[in-house]
């Protein structure tokens, strides 16, 4: 396959923010709080997006491809912290183990919040997302999200928000315990940053190594952080704020590039 690149999406959300950092711009009087790139057919189920956040997202959980009904699909998600703000956190899991009645009651009187952990975050932390995890993106982060392509989400509490909750589904598939350590690290270059049952993701600096490329013989998608990465055949090239889908990571030309972050299907 030729190597193209994906169109990009930009979605308004009441958390997110009216002034983008570069290279992205926010149109005039909307609040931008995804940018996303449309799943192409060689890797229909990774989803790759840019969340900016100026307020608390909605506490929330998913489920899992086991726990998703008719109508719905399982998500697993990872989020790469690209900058955050000194008092930034994130909401994952709880503090001691809880019961269903417990997140139930605590989402309907809003004391949810005390019952989650919140989670310092800063630049260069990656945090790994099983479904059936209770979580909340706090205000103040730029990061990027992979996920399974799917936008199943069931709101347990929106902090009086004017939008549609989902208790009952929610309660079904949500885990009521701590998060747990292994799933939290901070990332350095040339680095696996998920290889799970879902998708593999990875940040290199410059040219993959062989071992890379040896994880890498079919189809991914490439989102160059800083630099440039083009095809070998000239056909597309993406900088900072752009993905391209190739069909192997040997079509690629990484001599102008900096930090990548690779993935494609498990």
């Amino acid at each position: 396959m030729t190597a193209r690149q994906l169109p990009t999406k930009m979605v308004a959300k009441v958390w997110g923010r009216d002034v983008l950092p570069p290279p992205f711009a926010a149109p005039e009087g909307e609040r931008i709080g995804e940018i996303w790139f449309e799943p192409p057919p060689e890797v229909p189920d990774v989803l790759v997006k840019y969340l900016f956040t100026s307020e608390k997202l909605s506490v929330q959980v998913h489920p899992s491809d086991d726990t998703a009904q008719a109508g719905e699909a399982g998500k697993e998600e990872c989020w790469l912290v690209l900058d955050a703000e000194p008092d930034a956190r994130l909401a994952i899991g709880f503090e001691r183990v809880v019961t269903p009645g417990e997140i139930a009651a605590a989402a309907r009187d809003g004391t949810i919040e005390s019952l989650l952990t919140w989670h310092p975050a800063k630049a260069g932390d990656l945090f790994y997302l099983p479904a059936g995890t209770v979580h909340a993106i706090g205000p103040g982060l730029s990061l990027v999200e992979v996920q399974q392509t799917s936008e199943t989400t069931f709101r347990l509490y929106d902090y009086g928000r004017p939008r549609e909750l989902h208790l009952e589904r929610g309660l079904e598939v949500a885990e009521g315990v701590p998060y747990a350590a292994r799933h939290k690290r901070t990332v350095a270059d040339g680095q696996t940053l998920v290889d799970g049952p879902h998708f593999r993701l990875d940040r290199i600096a410059g040219a993959p190594d062989a071992a890379t490329c040896a994880a890498y013989p079919g189809a991914l998608l490439v989102l160059p952080l800083e630099g440039e990465v083009a095809a070998k055949d000239g056909s597309a090239k993406a900088s900072a704020g752009e993905c391209l889908v190739a069909g192997g990571l040997d079509t690629l030309d990484f001599s102008a590039a900096g930090i990548t972050l690779l993935t494609r299907s498990s």
